[in-house]
């Protein structure tokens, strides 16, 4: 038995040697119990152990696998697992996961299953061509249950009563350089003037491809308190759906090319903001253990050290000495912002360990939050598969009565992934707090050309 969560380890995709792991982690986890309510695998886990009176050796690996499949890598064991390394039982259930799932995509998965991950994991492709021709792909794909997402069901495995989010006619990037350009020739002022912070925004493919919104209102907040912003060169999609389908190579492909690029951003001085919380959590705690045995270990690091969530950034230069927040709001005055909105905390974001910063600064915008901490049954492509789409309406269940029993008009939220959820759910469509923010601080909402 080898205890690794490292990927470039002898054993690592060793499939005797993983089951034997499996069983070790299985055993602790059902003395423990925990993490009972987190997710599926664990009542799963249970089961299976309490039917044979504790006897994790007797677990079939189909049993095993099932545990594996059920788990939608929320990452909320990190708070509740008081074993995680270093405690001597290097007990890390989500990279324990992530292995099997590498051990089973190395030795090789059915052809619907590979449709399947490469429609999800080729994100800037499906991005490039969806946002080219937006209308129609949004006309076509965007009916829950239509002839065309029955059909994607069968070829490529994406469930088609799943609410898609559409994609926007004009990409992030576009916007910026656009009004970049505009800036240079005198037109328009948007560069902050004395900057007190420099800050490169990675986009991510949700930003880039479907809610350029939130990277416009982010920009323009963030100029608005004399924070420059800039767009790294280079940059594609974090990598997540490689990595939570098993694919090592292309994750590592992934990680390489965006820390190449965003590690020239930090040297140059700047922080790196990440607006989706899946993706933040890749690049601070993924991209480090992938890239630990290449020549960039140490560039990953750096990239981990100075990335931020844009209100953990924002909440920082309240705080700290020599730097400053505008507090000063003429949309909350005029009533464009309520007083109370619900605020969903993504499971990513908890996973960070970083505190609640979105509530935290529309707190100081005068906005109270009531909280909702439950999963949203999505978790990076998740929820998005067909075999997965039953089980994830049943996870998100606990997350639609809160939502709802909060009462209030406005859901806000730093996910994208959840808020479509939160959408499919409810029917309310979430805001991201920098949404808000930019409209407190009288912000019109800038729209796209």
């Amino acid at each position: 038995m080898t205890t690794t969560y490292d990927p470039t380890h002898p054993k690592y995709f060793d499939e005797p040697d993983l089951r034997v792991e499996l069983e070790r982690v299985y055993d602790l986890c059902h003395g423990c119990r925990l993490c009972f309510n987190l997710c599926p695998s664990f009542p799963t886990l249970f089961d299976a152990i309490d039917g044979r009176d504790g006897d994790v050796a007797g677990m079939t690996p189909a049993e095993q696998d099932q545990v594996v499949d059920e788990c939608y890598q929320c990452k909320l064991c990190y708070i509740k697992c008081p074993y995680v390394p270093p405690h001597e039982w290097e007990l890390d259930f989500p990279r324990l996961m992530m292995r099997a799932h590498a051990v089973r995509h190395d030795q090789g998965v059915p052809v619907k299953e590979r449709l399947t991950d490469q429609f999800l994991a080729r994100t800037d492709l499906v991005g490039k061509v969806s946002s080219a021709t937006a209308p129609l792909v949004n006309a076509v794909t965007g009916r829950p249950g239509s002839l065309a997402r029955k059909v994607m069901e069968k070829t490529v495995g994406m469930a088609s009563e799943r609410m898609l989010p559409p994609y926007a006619r004009q990409r992030f990037t576009t916007w910026f350089k656009r009004r970049t350009i505009a800036a240079d020739t005198g037109s328009r002022a948007f560069a902050a003037i004395e900057p007190q912070g420099e800050v490169s925004v990675f986009p991510t493919c949700f930003v880039e491809y479907m809610e350029p919104a939130i990277g416009r209102d982010l920009v323009q907040v963030f100029e608005r308190n004399k924070v420059a912003c800039s767009l790294p060169e280079g940059t594609r999609c974090c990598g997540a759906p490689w990595l939570h389908q098993g694919n090592v190579k292309e994750f590592t492909k992934a990680a390489t090319r965006n820390v190449a690029a965003l590690a020239d951003e930090v040297r140059a001085g700047k922080e790196v903001i990440v607006a989706q919380p899946t993706c933040a959590y890749v690049v601070r705690n993924d991209y480090p253990i992938y890239l630990a045995h290449t020549p960039l270990a140490d560039d990953a690091v750096l990239v981990s050290a100075h990335t931020a969530d844009p209100a953990e950034y924002l909440v920082r230069l309240h705080k700290d000495e020599g730097t400053s927040l505008d507090t000063e709001f003429p949309g909350r005055e005029s009533g464009e912002v309520p007083d109370q909105v619900t605020y969903h905390v993504a499971c990513h974001l908890q996973a960070q360990q970083i505190g609640l910063k979105s509530r935290d600064l529309l707190k100081v915008a005068g906005v109270k939050a009531t909280l909702v901490q439950r999963c949203s049954g999505i978790d990076g492509t998740w929820g998005y598969r067909a075999e997965n789409y039953d089980l994830a309406r049943k996870v998100a269940g606990p997350l639609k009565r809160e939502v709802e029993a909060a009462g209030n008009e406005v859901v806000c939220g730093d996910c994208h992934l959840a808020n479509g959820s939160i959408e499919q759910e409810t029917g309310t469509r979430p805001v991201h707090p920098m949404q808000l923010m930019a409209r407190a601080y009288g912000i019109p909402e800038e729209q796209a050309r």
